[in-house]
């Protein structure tokens, strides 16, 4: 078995990309909304935070009641009990990458966790 994956995107509304890639400890995300559309609910999880990079285009987030604006080059971190929400702008689609992991288990991170060859 390869040490990688690899799989494209282009340019699909929504993809998820744990079973493409064979992800064992993050779920991972590409989402794009057209102008003036809106994730149709709102939620929580149980116990994993989530990672919002803005990839394109503006829109805002309604996190446990309140809007935060977003524009391309932006990223935000929610904890796993915000209440959240998510929607273009009315005149400009958004795009994002959402990063789903188990909050409080990263233990060790770049050069700490790097083998050099």
């Amino acid at each position: 078995m390869a040490n990688f994956s690899k799989t494209s995107v282009a340019n699909a509304p929504r993809v998820e990309l744990h079973d493409l890639i064979g992800l064992t400890g993050a779920e991972v995300s590409i989402n794009s909304l057209p102008a003036g559309a809106g994730v149709p609910f709102v939620h929580a999880h149980k116990q994993n935070e989530e990672i919002y990079g803005i990839l394109e285009g503006s829109g805002v987030a309604v996190i446990d009641g309140k809007e935060v604006a977003l524009k391309a080059g932006d990223w935000l971190r929610l904890a796993p009990q915000a209440m959240r929400k998510f929607s273009a702008a009315a005149d400009e689609g958004i795009k994002y990458v959402c990063i789903q992991v188990k909050a409080g288990s990263l233990e060790q991170y770049t050069g700490g966790d790097a083998l050099m060859g």
